[in-house]
């Protein structure tokens, strides 16, 4: 005979109600929250729509030369000084993008009743500050007509990086200059090894022969050759540097067509193992 199964315990744990109900209304909240979330996203992009982050390229620093400024000087002062009297209209063009509104046009110039005027050539030859973002700049203007001409030329550059006339040209006089000085009493070179070491690398630095110049350079020289072949006629003179490790050389060279120069030179100079080498002249081609 056999026995009966023992009796099903229920076991009734008590839970508060409101565990109760958080469990079951969760989901919904979860699901409504993120609803809102992603609606309020939508309407952030529509009304504010992110913008792709612009980065402005700053103003010359105020210690270095701003070369724009400087191009938009010379460019004015090449379009303001170059007229003719025949096509009015073309003087008025050129200086249009320069004149602001509260300019007299053409840049307050009215050309003659007849003639012309080209610029062969501008060089910015002084700028000074007057302002932050302003500047004054002196172009030599080299004319056809009048000769060589120094304009003065107010620049400022904007917040915004854009450059401006900000007032009239002027015309002034050229930067103070005075007679070549004198380089005063040097030493001469003296030593018949070094001089003839000198004069061959002048003679061949002079014609461009540059596999014969290198027999008198150093291993770690850098010359660069002049862009005119010359011929060297006669060595001036030869003089040691004030601070004696260099030497000023003056010589007379004549180019293919015969035109002469007298032409100074600075030689660095090195004794080697009993044995004098160059090794620069004149220039520095990597600086």
């Amino acid at each position: 005979m056999r026995s009966a199964p023992p009796n099903a315990t229920v076991t009734v744990t008590p839970r508060p109600l409101w565990r109760i109900r958080v469990g079951r209304e969760l989901p919904r909240y979860l699901l409504q929250a993120l609803a809102v979330a992603g609606l309020l996203a939508s309407a952030r992009f529509a009304i504010a729509p992110p913008r792709p982050l612009i980065q402005r390229v700053s103003a010359p620093s105020a210690s270095l030369p701003d070369l724009g400024a400087e191009g938009f000087a010379s460019l004015f002062a090449k379009r303001y000084l170059t007229w003719d009297s025949r096509d009015l209209e073309a003087h008025s063009l050129a200086l249009a993008p320069f004149a602001g509104s509260w300019m007299e046009a053409d840049g307050g110039l009215q050309p003659p009743a007849g003639g012309e005027q080209k610029v062969q050539w501008t060089e910015v030859v002084q700028a000074r500050a007057t302002a932050p973002g302003e500047h004054v700049y002196t172009v030599a203007a080299q004319t056809d007509s009048a000769g060589l001409l120094y304009l003065s030329v107010s620049v400022v550059r904007g917040t915004d990086g854009k450059l401006a006339l900000a007032g009239y040209p002027a015309f002034v006089g050229a930067p103070a200059s005075t007679q070549a000085e004198s380089p005063g009493r040097l030493r001469e070179v003296e030593e018949p090894a070094l001089r003839t070491v000198l004069t061959r690398a002048l003679r061949n630095y002079l014609a461009r022969a540059e596999s014969e110049l290198a027999a008198d350079l150093t291993a770690s020289a850098h010359v660069s050759l002049p862009g005119l072949t010359l011929a060297l006629q006669s060595v001036h003179s030869l003089d040691w540097s004030p601070d004696g490790r260099s030497v000023l050389a003056v010589v007379q060279a004549q180019d293919e067509r015969g035109a002469q120069y007298t032409l100074g030179y600075e030689l660095d100079v090195v004794s080697n193992a009993g044995r004098w080498e160059i090794s620069a002249i004149q220039m520095d081609p990597d600086t």
